[in-house]
């Protein structure tokens, strides 16, 4: 089985109740990087961090300018930023001009991460209530990663689903337990 070594979660509206559902199931010891863009509030504090770090299954925590990308963590872009990805696997934050009305954008941190880890990719796409993640999906399918979305029939909002649906860029389609499942099973 293909070794991947960076996981890439787009949500947006509905998105801590679909977050919470698949880290809260990851077994103890899960250690592939997972690197998340959640449309927040620009104002927001780092309460969604905090609240999925006190799940216990992985450290979760919000990325900093430069950080090392580390197995067995999860990290948040931060409120009001947009998250990419470096050539040497560290994070970098910018504040240009939000993409699909949002920031941080979905799309900017699939595409960096896609540019970055190419076939050793996993790009989910979850709830949301736009179309931000479907440009990032394709672009990591183009570059051989693989890619899931959220099933758009128990979704909290179908249309960012659905929108990466619609690029015939989804390998799989399943639900938010089926996924964590997935992923659990990708260490075995």
């Amino acid at each position: 089985m293909q070794a991947f070594e960076a996981i890439v979660i787009g949500s947006s509206a509905g998105g801590l109740h679909a977050l919470k559902t698949l880290i809260k199931r990851l077994k103890p010891g899960f250690d592939i990087p997972i690197i998340i863009a959640q449309h927040l509030s620009p104002h927001s504090e780092n309460y969604l961090a905090h609240f999925l770090d006190q799940l216990n299954t992985i450290k979760v925590k919000e990325a900093d300018e430069r950080e090392k990308i580390l197995t067995g963590h999860a990290y948040i872009a931060p409120p009001n930023f947009h998250l990419l990805i470096e050539n040497d696997r560290t994070f970098s934050l910018t504040v240009e001009e939000k993409v699909n009305y949002a920031r941080p954008s979905i799309d900017i941190l699939f595409e960096t991460a896609a540019e970055v880890f190419r076939e050793k990719l996993i790009g989910i796409i979850l709830t949301g209530a736009n179309h931000d993640g479907a440009n990032g999906i394709r672009k990591i399918r183009l570059f051989g990663g693989l890619t899931i979305a959220q099933n758009p029939g128990s979704a909290e909002s179908d249309t960012m689903p659905k929108a990466a649906i619609q690029t015939g860029g989804i390998l799989k389609t399943m639900e938010l337990e089926e996924i964590a499942d997935f992923l659990n099973s990708l260490l075995s």
